[in-house]
């Protein structure tokens, strides 16, 4: 074991160089792979209409479209890491990767709503093994003062994918039909699949031993699926004995989820990592933020559409600033974090975000689009650029090295139960529920109290990273030996000019020295 923990230490100390072919590739198919999963996290949304109309759906089966997908996401993208972690972040990822593409297929050829909930149920599960190892591989393989960098690419370009979705979506479904959303997943696939095989180096957690939390799976599948019928079903159907048992069982098995974890030998996800502030903090930070952001995505472009007239295509269009945005401003938003700490973005970003929300709700039918649904996005735009990349690199900061499958995969889930929940809450909340989806009056008046309730969640996530992030991430009080008593890892320091407190740390005091160079 020893031996085995030395040479990944080793290769991790040598590892990939971002300027490099090798590093060009491996940053590439991680991108492309889990560009793939983030733009179907918004993508779906600016069918929502064309969809509904073609099975003629109610607002709850349109809602399942959306949380089928973020369920099985979000229940087990953490045991998608700790797969990666223990039987090659490669692997895992490719297998991911051609399980979301079989199961995009079936959503292309769906006859009927039903078919393609269950279609993106399996979707969801590819993205939960692909996902966390995208990020995985990239930290596990780029030499540590590159790491930094690759990470705030990996980041910046997500966020980008997340963003070109609605445009892309749009385009496809004027030229083609909605089905084309899905069928584009497919050589998509299997260039990722071609390309990992030849390009990514395999990785692996060497300390890993015990057996797998299916049990902890299986509690967080089973407590996620019932609150969600519960929120969803409830407002239509009632408090019928299947939604009580449905929302009881669910909250049940999230307790039994948590006191499981606790309790296991092999958590898949380590309640001990909590104890970092930072970790904990940026965890927090993240929920609240990306709640308020799926809320957004899931409403604005139906909105452009059903209450402005707008076609798909021109919907889509409508968010294009925030995707030019992010490729201008995102690594430089990683950049000053790293200099300056992730405070301020995460504090500042936030905030931006919730006055782009509150400017969203002076759009109405009959408006331009340059004076009045411009200037919010471009806010909007701006304030998600502080965001993005700054929080992604304060959880793998706060976080082993060794265990970067589990972090990225807890931070994943994170954001993924934010917009399940938002997207399940928000049409009760904004009046949008039966019908109502699908009338224009109805839903400008739902549009207008959910980017309010958006935006007070944005601003509560500001407020949240001023209380819980430090100045510096890098630089905070660790026990003497840099771990808790019981050897879980926590927040730590190294020396600035000096040698990492222990080698899996190696990649951070890189940073630290990068941060405060003139």
């Amino acid at each position: 074991m020893q031996r085995a923990i030395e040479r990944e230490s080793s290769k991790a100390a040598d590892g990939v160089a971002f300027a490099s072919p090798a590093g060009r590739w491996l940053l590439a198919v991680a991108v492309l792979g889990s560009g793939m999963a983030f733009l179907d996290g918004t993508v779906v949304n600016v069918a929502l209409p064309d969809i509904g109309r073609d099975f003629n759906a109610t607002t709850g089966s349109l809602q399942w479209i959306l949380n089928g997908y973020l369920l099985t996401l979000a229940s087990l993208i953490l045991l998608g890491g700790s797969l990666g972690d223990r039987y090659g972040r490669r692997r895992i990822f490719v297998l991911g990767t051609g399980l979301f593409t079989a199961a995009s297929l079936l959503c292309a050829i769906a006859p009927n709503a039903e078919f393609l909930i269950a279609a993106r149920l399996i979707q969801g599960v590819g993205g939960a093994l692909l996902t966390p190892g995208s990020l995985a591989m990239i930290e596990a393989s780029f030499r540590p003062s590159d790491r930094a960098r690759a990470i705030g690419a990996w980041s910046g370009l997500g966020g980008v994918a997340t963003a070109i979705g609605p445009l892309l979506g749009g385009y496809l479904i004027g030229a083609v039909s909605w089905r084309a959303i899905f069928l584009i997943n497919l050589p998509l696939g299997i260039v990722v699949i071609a390309l990992a095989s030849r390009h990514v180096p395999e990785t692996r957690d060497p300390t890993t031993s015990g057996h797998l939390d299916y049990i902890g799976a299986t509690l967080a599948g089973l407590g996620l699926a019932g609150t969600t019928y519960a929120l969803i079903e409830g407002p239509g159907k009632g408090m019928t004995p299947l939604v009580l048992l449905a929302g009881i069982g669910g909250v049940a098995a999230l307790i039994a989820f948590l006191l499981s974890e606790r309790r296991s030998a092999n958590p898949m996800m380590p309640l001990d990592m909590f104890r970092s502030r930072q970790f904990s903090g940026a965890n927090l930070v993240t929920f609240v933020v990306y709640a308020a952001l799926g809320g957004v995505f899931f409403l604005l472009v139906s909105f452009l559409q059903i209450s402005l007239g707008y076609s798909p295509i021109e919907a889509g269009a409508a968010s294009l600033p925030v995707t030019l945005l992010m490729l201008l401003l995102s690594a430089r938003s990683g950049a000053l974090a790293q200099r300056i700490g992730a405070r301020i973005p995460l504090t500042v970003g936030p905030l931006v975000i919730a006055v782009g929300l509150l400017m969203m709700t002076r759009i109405n039918p009959g408006d331009s689009y340059v004076s009045s649904v411009l200037p919010p996005v471009i806010v909007f735009g701006l304030g998600l650029t502080l965001v993005v990349a700054p929080v992604t690199a304060t959880v793998l900061a706060a976080a082993d090295a060794q265990h970067a499958g589990i972090a990225s995969g807890i931070n994943n889930a994170v954001a993924r139960v934010a917009s399940l929940l938002a997207v399940a809450v928000l049409p009760l909340i904004a009046g949008l529920t039966g019908d109502n989806f699908y009338d224009p009056a109805k839903m400008t008046h739902g549009f207008h109290v959910g980017m309010v309730a958006c935006a007070v969640l944005a601003a509560f996530g500001g407020v949240l990273a001023w209380l819980t992030i430090s100045s510096d991430v890098l630089e905070v009080v660790p026990t003497a030996e840099g771990d808790t008593p019981d050897g879980a890892a926590t927040d730590f320091s190294c020396g600035i000019s000096g040698t990492p407190l222990r080698p899996a740390r190696e990649a951070r005091c890189a940073m630290a020295q990068s941060a405060h160079q003139p």
